[in-house]
């Protein structure tokens, strides 16, 4: 039987002090990394914390707090101000609102357009749906009746009856008919203006119609990652189309598909 020799108690030490502080350094280099990224990334994601009020709107770089029924009165009334006298509806009761996150949705950004609203929406258990002859899902159709009540004249597209197959990226949620594209064109900052106005809406309502993800102006939301808001989407920089610079690009929650097991 044989037996090992005792480390001294100074190596021990010593040991164990090298350790603690290649685990600090592994601390501060994943801290550096984190802010690096942080950096690189400002002004591409807008997190929203994951506590809280569900929404927020940026005032002059500062967060304004909003729950979800005020996100969503804002949002349409900001719709409907900016609509003026071509809006189909009255707007909604805002007088808890503050002036200044009203200015901020209707106008938008100061410098250019953008993103002034995000919120939170992990998503939820929903049932499969066939996609319909109109080439939509019934939850799909729901959406698009949705946005025609709010916005005038707009120009939905993004399906087809009896539905696509090509012409779409790859797992496309325009394949299954549960996507829809808004169209502003031509491309230039008063219509990606009013395109921010109707993602606002959407995000807003997105556990009304069981939004999935919403993608516009070279920026992205999702349920799968709710806390980070409006993401960067990579894109062919030099494509308008699939950059979403002239269309917002709204998707409903698919659910499990029993013919997949």
């Amino acid at each position: 039987m044989t037996h090992r020799a005792a480390v001294p108690p100074e190596d021990l030490r010593r040991r164990r002090a090298i350790m603690s502080a290649a685990f600090l350094l592994v601390l501060a280099v994943i801290a550096v990394l984190a802010f690096q990224w942080w950096r690189e990334n400002e002004g591409r994601t807008s997190f929203s914390r994951p506590w809280g009020p569900s929404c927020s709107v940026w005032v002059d770089g500062e967060r304004v707090p909003l729950d979800r029924d005020q996100a969503r009165r804002a949002s349409t009334a900001a719709a409907v101000i900016a609509q003026g006298d071509a809006a189909p509806i009255e707007a909604p009761d805002i007088e808890d609102i503050p002036d200044e996150v009203m200015t901020a949705l209707v106008e938008g950004p100061k410098d250019d357009a953008g993103p002034s609203m995000t919120c939170r929406y992990p998503g939820e258990e929903v049932e499969f749906e066939e996609e319909e002859p109109s080439g939509l899902t019934p939850r799909a159709t729901t959406l698009k009746e949705g946005i025609e009540e709010v916005f005038a004249d707009s120009s939905i597209g993004g399906y087809v009856a009896g539905g696509y197959d090509s012409g779409h990226g790859e797992k496309s949620a325009h394949y299954e008919g549960r996507a829809l594209d808004i169209f502003y064109r031509p491309v230039n900052e008063e219509n990606r203006r009013e395109g921010w106005l109707l993602a606002h809406w959407l995000i807003a309502h997105a556990p009304n119609y069981q939004i999935d993800v919403i993608i516009f102006d070279d920026k992205i939301w999702s349920t799968r990652y709710p806390s980070m808001g409006w993401r960067h989407y990579d894109a062919d920089p030099d494509n308008e189309i699939l950059r979403h610079l002239d269309h917002v690009h709204a998707d409903v929650l698919r659910g499990p598909d029993p013919e997949e097991g």
